[in-house]
């Protein structure tokens, strides 16, 4: 049923963020490139790449549907699964590591019941693990949508995780 008149109407299925996407590749259309930038837009926009986006993105700029995948495979800053309202990223640098930043990251694994790199079922919580968040003197230290929490006890875990239920 149409929001703005009521009426059904067939074959008229307008994808909002397809919209969006289209105006961002136009934007970046003609610069060498810009396969990395609208890459990003995208996943902005959908919060991951869905497949049928990189091949709407190949389509759109003209280029072969390998590359786009290629590319968007290469580079870890993207992904290709929805992520949880919630994303945590546990530091696992030097200092992080050194202060017990596995056994928050082992606390977080068992609270949510996923290993790194997964969501939980209810799509609340994404768990992720990074090479360092840059808060060193607060390690071990992890943010839940880059809202930082720092001096971290495997213990503190579940006190963290209700503040974002």
């Amino acid at each position: 049923m149409c929001q703005s008149c009521g009426k059904g109407h067939k074959d008229l299925h307008v994808d909002l963020k397809q919209i969006k996407l289209k105006e961002k590749i136009d934007a970046y259309r003609g610069e060498a490139g810009s396969l990395i930038p609208v890459l990003q837009e995208a996943q902005d926009i959908y919060g991951y790449l869905p497949e049928e986006t990189m091949k709407m993105v190949a389509k759109e700029m003209k280029i072969p549907v390998a590359e786009v995948f290629g590319v968007a495979t290469f580079y870890s800053q993207f992904r290709f699964t929805p992520t949880g309202r919630n994303v945590i990223r546990v530091c696992m640098g030097t200092a992080c590591h050194v202060r017990g930043g596995l056994k928050v990251l082992k606390a977080l694994e068992r609270e949510l019941d996923i290993k790194a790199g997964e969501t939980t079922g209810d799509g609340k919580f994404t768990l992720e693990t990074v090479a360092c968040i840059g808060a060193c003197g607060l390690a071990p230290v992890i943010s839940i949508n880059n809202k930082v929490f720092g001096n971290l006890t495997s213990e503190m875990v579940p006190g963290i995780l209700e503040k974002f239920e």
